[in-house]
């Protein structure tokens, strides 16, 4: 027996009606809290935010995101190590939380034994950018004139410990620049001073960057991806422009503290999982510069393992360390 497309439609819509039977368990009742680890405005607040609102409307309960900002992500983290393990403190961050268990000598926290992950969102890489007063328009010439300066030059970054902080000291390890490390709590103040001149280069993410390259305000050099982004397609790649083996990227991913009972931890992702996948979300993520994920649980561990020993290594070879 065939089915028309107006039925599939309504079975489509009841579907989505009903709630799932791990919320018909009671949860969540009452509302959740989403933590970022950095200030407002930038490009994981953006996401996270996108996300509460969507999964507020779909658990008809407030999703609550707090702003809990510092030491490259770690201040955020080591509250929510500190939670109950049921669902109701969940958190949202960034490749900062893999590279942490290297870049620092002691934490109050252990980023994998201390969360339980739950989903992969997107990932986004990085650009280098320079303020528009340099003039330089590929990395090789910013190379070239910031060995002219006999000061050396500013290099800014999201804050300690984090990809962009780490992608900074790699490309100074690798071309033999002078420049100075200027951490920022986040991607809005570090923007604010590269959009003045206060600093003068970073890694940045695109999707925080992005409106600032379309307006002329920043100058991009070149992507630290395998590839040219559709948002960005006239900036070439790293390889492209004479630096192979130059890639990094920071990506986006959900959490909770360890020990979340699996049955949630399932409902949850499932939840993220097709609020990523409605079309409209999926083209947000692209216009901020992301590459769509939208991986679960199991794929997510997998990841984080990877990305961990990769930091790791990152760490070493850059010689990195905070105490």
């Amino acid at each position: 027996m065939s089915v028309s497309r107006r039925s599939l439609g309504l079975l489509g819509a009841s579907a989505l009606a009903a709630p799932p039977a791990w919320a018909q368990q009671g949860f969540p009742n009452r509302p959740v809290r989403l933590i970022v680890p950095y200030p407002a405005g930038g490009a994981t607040d953006v996401i996270a935010r996108l996300i509460a609102e969507r999964l507020a409307a779909r658990w008809a309960q407030p999703v609550v995101v707090e702003n809990r900002a510092g030491a490259g992500a770690t201040v955020g983290a080591a509250y929510v190590a500190q939670q109950p393990a049921d669902g109701y403190t969940l958190f949202e961050t960034t490749s900062a939380h893999t590279i942490s268990a290297s870049l620092y000598r002691s934490l109050p926290y252990d980023p994998i034994r201390d969360f339980t992950a739950i989903t992969l969102t997107a990932t986004v890489p990085l650009v280098m950018v320079v303020t528009k007063s340099i003039p330089a328009n590929t990395p090789a010439e910013f190379v070239e004139w910031a060995r002219s300066q006999q000061r050396g030059v500013t290099a800014a970054s999201t804050g300690n410990g984090t990809a962009q902080h780490l992608t900074a000291e790699l490309f100074k390890g690798r071309t033999g620049i002078a420049a100075e490390h200027v951490p920022y709590r986040g991607d809005a103040p570090m923007i604010t001073d590269l959009l003045s001149g206060t600093v003068q280069f970073a890694f940045a993410t695109l999707s925080a960057v992005l409106p600032h390259i379309r307006d002329g305000g920043l100058k991009a050099l070149a992507l630290a991806h395998p590839r040219r982004m559709e948002a960005l397609p006239d900036t070439p790649t790293f390889a492209e422009a004479g630096f192979p083996d130059f890639e990094a990227a920071t990506w986006f991913g959900t959490f909770a503290p360890a020990g979340l009972p699996e049955e949630i931890r399932e409902g949850i992702a499932r939840e993220i999982s097709a609020i990523v996948a409605d079309p409209a979300m999926t083209r947000r993520l692209v216009e901020m510069g992301a590459e769509v994920n939208n991986d679960g649980p199991r794929a997510f561990d997998a990841f984080i393992g990877r990305e961990t020993a990769r930091w790791a290594e990152a760490v070493r070879l850059s010689g990195a360390r905070i105490n």
